[in-house]
């Protein structure tokens, strides 16, 4: 199956299908975020931003965007600014329902953790929500306790996080991405200069 299986960068034309799965996901837990919303994170990260496909199928999707630790993105607006940070918070994660077990939840986290260490990115944050967390900590990601959920994100929602410094990468930074160590946690408008270039989850 491996073959069949590919994971990509998001396109435009990708938007129809990532709506469909995250309103597939998130309707019914009361999670589902605007088109606008989800479009504003990867206009904000594009590099960081995946879709998946298996068997030509679009069958999973992930964002994920640079926001200061210890916060989140709220899932009623759109994002209007990009954050200059070290941390790269995985905003939402779908697999298509038919293909969860399967491990391509996984495959499309060793995407964004080799992508975010090549862009020298020191931690990646997420909430989980509706019980992930126990997928999340298998992954070596670990809760911190005390970051107040006033995101809507549901009740018995986790702050996670998995610091990546001690393991990155020494490949060069794309010119485009600050050095972490020259960031600072300020925004500047989406669609504006750029920063450089649940998690609301569904895991599978």
């Amino acid at each position: 199956m491996d073959q069949d299986i590919r994971v990509r960068d998001v396109r435009d034309d990708d938007w129809d299908d990532i709506v469909a799965l995250e309103a597939g996901a998130y309707t019914s837990l009361g999670l589902s975020e605007e088109r606008s919303a989800l479009e504003s994170k990867a206009r904000a990260s594009p590099t960081t931003c995946f879709v998946l496909e298996v068997r030509g199928r679009r069958a999973g999707y992930l964002l994920a965007l640079p926001y200061p630790a210890l916060a989140f993105p709220e899932l009623t607006r759109p994002e209007e600014a990009v954050f200059r940070s070290p941390n790269l918070h995985l905003h939402d994660l779908v697999v298509a329902e038919d293909l969860r077990g399967a491990g391509l939840g996984k495959r499309l986290l060793r995407q964004l953790t080799a992508r975010a260490r090549q862009q020298q990115y020191e931690q990646i944050s997420l909430i989980a929500v509706e019980g992930s967390h126990g997928f999340w900590s298998a992954n070596g990601f670990a809760p911190r306790p005390g970051v107040v959920n006033s995101g809507g994100y549901g009740p018995g929602s986790v702050y996670m996080s998995l610091a990546l410094r001690a393991e990155a990468s020494s490949s060069p930074v794309p010119p485009s991405r600050a050095q972490p160590s020259q960031q600072i946690e300020s925004p500047t408008p989406v669609g504006g200069p750029p920063s450089g270039a649940s998690a609301r989850d569904e895991v599978g």
